[in-house]
């Protein structure tokens, strides 16, 4: 058992010193294969469960409802305050997607707007989302992601408006993925912060965007929604700690990867 554990721990600690390297084919699939082997992919924000390989991965049983209800939880929350923040789950031949403009207390599933890969109008009476480039972009980089949550969530908002990502402090960034990198700036609804957000989420299922708020996947609706809620928890921690004058202490690799190793087993 100590010697199977050791093995995990050092497949985890391969993982993730691979998924650094941003970009590389070579390194996405050895990190790919890594990663199953330590368990490191954290199911619905709790569980550990391998990467699906091959193929979209979408909600398959989710509904508009549970979309509509998505949308207005993060909305009471203030989670996507001022009509700010949007969100996607993959479907046959595209995805679902919230609109632009409307308030989230308003919203019913009659809004929501079906488009395709490229982020065409299937079926919908309203504008789909001002960042409908971004959605799509996500979905067409990462075939595993079956729902997107684009939020203003307040700290890691405002953590975002200083460029800064959430580093290692705490063993939860493992939801994300590992450290939750800080996406280049570029301005709202453009394909340059589509682009940026994709180089920025390698690796990773969330990423902060630039003076501007949180993208946060999953391979399932209720997966996405958890990490964006953990996102915004890991940027409060993190500037309450800055504004302590503490200075967070960073779990090295071998730390996080024991980490990883207990959630693979949790809750079993």
């Amino acid at each position: 058992m100590a010697r199977r554990a050791d093995r995990r721990i050092a497949a985890a600690v391969q993982w993730l010193g691979l998924v650094r390297d941003v970009g590389s084919r070579a390194a996405r699939s050895a990190a790919a294969d890594a990663r199953d082997a330590a368990a490191l992919v954290l199911r619905d924000g709790v569980h550990a469960a391998r990467r699906p390989r091959g193929g979209a991965v979408g909600d398959g049983s989710v509904t508009a409802a549970e979309i509509v209800a998505a949308a207005r939880r993060l909305d009471a929350a203030g989670m996507m305050p001022s009509k700010s923040g949007n969100l996607s789950v993959r479907c046959d031949g595209g995805f679902l997607v919230t609109p632009a403009g409307l308030p989230y207390a308003d919203l019913t599933e009659a809004d929501l707007v079906q488009v395709d890969a490229a982020g065409a109008v299937l079926r919908g009476h309203r504008r789909p989302s001002s960042e409908l480039r971004l959605h799509a972009a996500v979905h067409a980089a990462r075939p595993e992601v079956g729902a997107v949550v684009h939020t203003h969530s307040p700290r890691a908002t405002a953590l975002s408006c200083a460029r800064r990502g959430i580093p290692s402090f705490h063993y939860m960034v493992l939801m994300a993925g590992g450290e939750v990198r800080c996406a280049e700036h570029a301005t709202f609804g453009t394909e340059a912060l589509a682009r940026n957000c994709v180089v920025a989420l390698e690796g990773r299922r969330a990423v902060l965007l630039a003076n501007h708020g949180v993208v946060a996947t999953g391979a399932t609706l209720a997966a996405a929604l958890t990490l964006a809620f953990e996102v915004e928890n890991l940027a409060g921690q993190y500037l309450d700690l800055l504004a302590a004058g503490l200075q967070p202490v960073l779990l090295n690799d071998r730390e996080l990867a024991e980490a990883a190793a207990q959630f693979a087993d949790y809750g079993r």
